[in-house]
């Protein structure tokens, strides 16, 4: 007997929105890291990012039934789901709370150098970026933010590894034209 190792994203959607057990794990097991990478770049605390991913594939678990693929990709619908609940996590009084008093590492100089000049400079390119399309937009921010290869990419998003360089290529065609 073979176990099936991969689903196109509609047999996955079917599977999840019967509540199939299996199909769920092969959702966490092929998205979690991804998720996680989107997570963990607004919420910088580990183990508050890792219960934020367990709320978000709960809520994705809970509304599967809500997902409209007219309107887009499975994972880019999860995607929003994650930096949503990063987002409102952030944004709750007890992580703020929580972010109050904390001490300095050891090395503060390096720290607060290297910080303040990626923090200015991320300003600016985020803003540039979401004036990308949304496809691109993604594309880059899991390439060169989240660090994952075209070929992660390629999986994660059930899109052709050719595809996945040709709209990176094109993304960064167009920030360079906006740049100028």
């Amino acid at each position: 007997m073979s176990l099936k190792t991969t689903y196109s994203e509609q047999e996955l959607l079917y599977l999840l929105q019967q509540r199939n057990e299996k199909a769920f794990s092969y959702l966490y097991d092929n998205y979690s890291g991804a998720l996680f990478g989107i997570i963990n770049s607004i919420v910088t605390q580990k183990e508050i990012a890792n219960d934020v991913l367990q709320n978000v594939f709960v809520n994705i678990w809970k509304k599967i039934d809500s997902y409209d693929p007219a309107k887009g990709r499975l994972f880019t619908w999860m995607l929003n789901i994650a930096r949503n609940a990063a987002i409102d996590e952030v944004r709750s009084k007890s992580y703020r709370d929580s972010q109050k008093n904390q001490p300095f590492p050891e090395d503060v100089d390096v720290n607060i150098s290297g910080a303040v000049t990626s923090k200015v400079s991320d300003v600016g390119l985020k803003k540039i970026l979401s004036k990308l399309k949304s496809e691109w937009r993604v594309l880059v921010d899991l390439s060169y933010f989240q660090g994952f290869t075209h070929e992660e990419i390629s999986k994660a998003l059930n899109i052709p590894l050719g595809t996945v360089k040709t709209r990176i290529r094109s993304a960064l065609i167009e920030l360079r034209n906006m740049m100028q």
